[in-house]
């Protein structure tokens, strides 16, 4: 089972201060961090290799800065990460394409996963447009996730419905924070840059 989580790098919300005589929040110096949904993310692809074997491929559009919070993903127990170099003030269209070629490049895959949304922006764009540039079905806001052999099952929850749905592979996921509790970041690996 080969996996591709796709993380983004984002500042941490938690540490922005706000300025008393603007009242405009201050981003300087704000410490950056992998979102936490992210997380999410790579800890279900981990439980799915241990299930079935396989790899994670962590991949990341961003500035060279994110190597050092990818490290801790990889610590978790990915086994690699592709940066990609992101343009200034990329929007969501040029990252999708970005994240896209990446994935089609790394090649054969069987499942794509991310968080539903990131913790900065929250917009929940990603997955979806990058399943339509993949061609490939998607399941989103998934809460549990069941990899069998020739399919996924998944419970997606949509407000109070939850609704359990399939599909073959490849496919995309986007999970919420309520499937898993992340692990706890061991040793460092290698990265890849490209």
């Amino acid at each position: 089972m080969n996996i591709v989580v796709c993380a983004k790098q984002v500042i941490d919300v938690s540490e922005i201060k706000v300025d008393p005589s603007t009242k405009k929040p201050v981003l300087q110096g704000v410490p950056l961090k992998i979102s936490d949904i992210d997380k999410n993310a790579v800890e279900e692809a981990i439980r799915i290799k241990e299930k079935h074997g396989g790899k994670v491929t962590v991949l990341t559009v961003s500035s060279s800065d994110a190597k050092e919070r990818v490290k801790e993903l990889l610590a978790m127990g990915a086994d690699e990460a592709v940066i990609v170099s992101a343009p200034e003030n990329a929007d969501y269209d040029v990252v999708s394409k970005l994240l896209a070629a990446a994935i089609k490049k790394i090649g054969d895959y069987d499942i794509v996963l991310g968080g539903e949304a990131s913790i900065d922006l929250f917009s929940g764009q990603m997955g979806p447009r990058l399943a339509g540039l993949l061609g490939i079905p998607q399941i989103t806001y998934a809460r549990k996730v069941d990899a069998e052999k020739d399919k996924v099952v998944a419970e997606r929850d949509v407000g109070d419905v939850v609704v359990t749905m399939e599909s073959p592979y490849p496919v995309l996921i986007t999970v919420t924070k309520e499937i898993n509790e992340p692990r706890l970041p061991s040793l460092m690996l290698s990265l890849i840059h490209i």
